[in-house]
């Protein structure tokens, strides 16, 4: 049939580019253009006639005469499949990939199929260059990246150990102002203490000088109270100096740590009418103590010394700030666990502004300048009453007076 339109047909054949190849129901090859002989690299037609499997690789022979039945006599067609793995084998045995469709046909009851075939060995050429392009892009992009974050990574540590080294930097700082600021304290401490010390020291030392040489000129028996006067001046003001030198000491103490309290068993009353009783040699004119007469009861363990130290403490400060013709007031409460003691005065009080700093060491308010004293006895007795487990505190109004407030356990 095919010899009988044979000009037709080698016209149609020589018109698509692509490689035509016809076979019939027992896989021989009835016709073949001249692009699929050129691409099998036979000679014109030197394809005719021969068996299908001249153009298959040898193993692929028994599974595609399976898969050719099957396909015929299915009268199905199958288009041309860019994801297929299909392979040709050239006269010369070279194997490359190609791209086939199929489409059966009948012509006078006799089974026909036609194979459209592509050799795409350039594709897959530019497909592979493109898959090792694409590889080695990977890899450049898998290396950029690891590169990166080793480079984020070395980063990080630097950025942290520079920051680290910031907050060094800024602890040194502060450090290094902390010592500043408290050099500056200390130095503004050295020079207050020194003024303190020149002015409380001096002024005592002049009246012992003075009472001393005024001593000798009274030598006649008439002039007994004169002595008696400047003899009373010089015991005062001696009294004072070593009240101040003992105050000095208790800091050193207190600075070495160097103090070891004893807990007694004693009645309140003793201690009380001890402090009040030192404490009325120095009362001004018209002044007078009132504290309470039924605490002959109250036992108290607690260390003796240091309580009459600090009662004495916070009452001659309530004297000493008190005018005249005015009273001073010792309140005592005792329960279970603890014994409360407010001095409370009519004096000149605290300024507000001052109250902040009144137990600082050397402070002293600026209403009581013109006053003897050294600043340190409240810092000293806070001391004391803390190391004991106590509290002390205050409320003062400027003009109207003061309250001190000494809380302890009572250690029963």
């Amino acid at each position: 049939m095919f010899y009988k339109d044979k000009n037709i047909l080698n016209i149609l054949f020589e018109a698509i580019p692509e490689g035509v190849i016809i076979v019939d129901e027992n896989q021989i090859i009835v016709a073949a253009n001249h692009p699929s002989e050129k691409m099998f690299g036979y000679k014109k037609g030197e394809l005719t006639n021969n068996h299908l499997n001249c153009l298959i690789p040898k193993k692929f022979h028994v599974e595609h005469a399976s898969h050719f039945q099957t396909f015929l006599n299915g009268n199905g067609s199958r288009q041309i499949d860019n994801h297929s793995n299909l392979t040709g084998v050239k006269k010369s045995n070279k194997k490359f990939p190609v791209e086939i469709g199929l489409n059966p046909f009948k012509i006078e009851n006799k089974k026909y199929v036609l194979a459209l075939i592509i050799d795409i060995s350039a594709r897959k050429e530019n497909e592979r260059r493109i898959d090792f392009i694409n590889s080695e892009l990977e890899k450049k992009v898998n290396q950029r990246t690891a590169d990166l974050h080793n480079t984020i990574t070395q980063l990080k540590v630097l950025n942290l150990n520079f920051k680290k080294e910031i907050k060094k930097r800024i602890a040194a700082e502060n450090k290094l102002k902390e010592s500043l600021k408290k050099e500056i304290e200390l130095n503004e401490l050295k020079s207050k203490f020194l003024t303190m010390v020149s002015h409380e020291f001096k002024t005592p030392l002049s009246g012992i000088l003075t009472s001393s040489m005024l001593l000798n000129k009274y030598q006649l028996t008439e002039e007994q109270s004169k002595r008696e006067k400047h003899i009373k001046t010089i015991s005062n003001k001696a009294q004072y100096l070593n009240a101040i030198l003992n105050d000095f000491i208790s800091i050193e103490k207190l600075e070495a740590n160097n103090i070891n309290y004893k807990f007694t068993n004693f009645n309140l009353s003793t201690v009380i009418n001890d402090v009040v009783y030192n404490a009325n040699m120095l009362l001004k004119e018209g002044q007078h103590i009132k504290f309470p007469n039924n605490i002959d009861e109250f036992i108290v363990t607690q260390d003796e010394k240091y309580l009459k130290i600090a009662l004495s403490n916070v009452l001659n400060n309530a004297i000493k700030y008190s005018p005249e013709n005015s009273t001073i007031t010792i309140e005592v409460t005792q329960n279970n666990s603890n014994i409360e003691f407010k001095i409370s005065d009519n004096g000149i009080g605290i300024p507000e502004n001052d109250q902040k700093f009144i137990f600082n060491r050397y402070f002293r308010a600026e209403n009581v300048l013109n006053i003897p004293g050294t600043g340190i006895g409240l810092n000293i007795v806070k001391v004391h009453i803390e190391n004991l487990g106590g509290n002390l505190s205050f409320n003062s109004k400027i003009n109207e007076g003061s309250t001190f407030i000494i809380s302890l356990p009572n250690k029963l």
